[in-house]
């Protein structure tokens, strides 16, 4: 599939997938988008607290950067694991500016070390932030109870909805611990019926820049 880097309108870079014109990052801007989901609907839900997160669809790295980011500022402990079935290009990660566009300059060997850590290890990328890249398809995973929160940032319904079927949200909700929280941009009806299906509470939030919507998702107790 033929893939190209390009630039958001809030300055920062994504891949566009042509075949299927789908990004990995929304095009009215890659940060603000991982900004408004996950950290401030997500990640902000758990601050002072250690935590575990499952993202879905590790991509470019950003929304672990910029989890970083904020869990250093905030001398958060954080146990993060991606789950990726394509890894991206090492070529096209180093053309993406999230550093430079994050004012993180000083935080640039640590995007670097995240790309570079190896598959199916766990490596620890400071002395609280600890990665495990994941290569595996969606419909393997099967933790139990492990996460806190969940980064659900896989590709669109229209593209690939076999990504948000209810079997696929069972297992997100079997990974989640009691009380944990799913974020996702999405908010299609379908999505949500599947995911109150297998027992999710879901609320819909304002979207990021340029996405009316959002949803954001609580296993009960």
């Amino acid at each position: 599939m033929e893939r190209e880097i390009i630039k958001t309108l809030d300055g920062s870079t994504t891949i566009h997938l042509k075949e299927w014109d789908e990004c990995y990052h929304s095009k009215h801007g890659a940060i603000q988008e991982a900004k408004h989901v996950f950290i401030k609907n997500g990640f902000s839900l758990f601050e002072n607290n250690p935590i575990s997160i499952l993202e879905i669809g590790f991509g470019t790295g950003l929304n672990a950067f910029i989890t970083f980011l904020e869990a250093t500022q905030k001398k958060q402990k954080i146990d993060y694991v991606g789950v990726e079935a394509y890894p991206v290009d090492a070529g096209e990660v180093l053309q993406m500016n999230y550093v430079a566009e994050l004012e993180a300059l000083e935080f640039d060997n640590i995007f670097e070390k995240m790309h570079k850590s190896k598959w199916n290890e766990k490596t620890e990328i400071s002395t609280d932030f600890s990665l495990t890249k994941r290569k595996q398809f969606f419909d393997e995973i099967d933790d139990y109870e492990t996460f806190d929160l969940i980064y659900f940032d896989a590709f669109g319904y229209r593209v690939q909805p076999e990504l948000w079927s209810t079997e696929i949200f069972r297992k997100m909700y079997n990974s989640l611990k009691p009380n944990g929280v799913l974020v996702t941009y999405a908010a299609r009806g379908v999505v949500k019926r599947s995911m109150i299906e297998v027992g999710f509470t879901v609320e819909k939030l304002a979207g990021p820049p340029g996405k009316r919507e959002m949803f954001r998702a609580f296993k009960s107790v």
